[in-house]
């Protein structure tokens, strides 16, 4: 298993972790099968997506703010529970294929780091599957 450190800098923000992951997808000296990509965190998710256009990850923590805003009279305490919705929403795992030893993408998809409860330092694991 393969761990990647990374650190938030906003509340809610996608960040870009395909180049990690592949980093990672080496280093376990996959080349053909599949990795899993999780995130041991109940404020944050794991997705595909585009990562052509930046207005689309814009978009998406917009609609997100929308479905589950952060001020909505929730009972949890510690005031993120908008936090941890999303994050059920989106989810904390991915299987990512994997071929010739480098993760299989769309041309415009890429790996992102769903942060909903930052800036905050966080890990994400990646390991193989089977």
């Amino acid at each position: 298993m393969e761990r990647i450190s990374l650190s938030t800098d906003r509340r809610e923000q996608l960040v870009d972790v395909t180049d990690q992951v592949a980093s990672a997808v080496r280093a376990l000296g996959v080349q053909d099968g599949a990795v899993v990509v999780h995130v041991p965190h109940t404020t944050a998710a794991i997705t595909v997506n585009e990562g052509y256009d930046p207005d689309v990850a814009a978009d998406v923590l917009e609609v997100l703010r929308r479905l589950v805003p952060h001020e909505g009279g929730y009972s949890h305490a510690e005031g993120n529970t908008d936090s941890h919705v999303k994050a059920i929403m989106v989810g904390s795992t991915q299987i990512v294929p994997v071929s010739n030893g480098a993760p299989v993408l769309g041309r415009w998809q890429r790996i992102f780091f769903c942060e909903f409860d930052g800036p905050r330092r966080r890990e994400l694991l990646v390991g193989p599957v089977g």
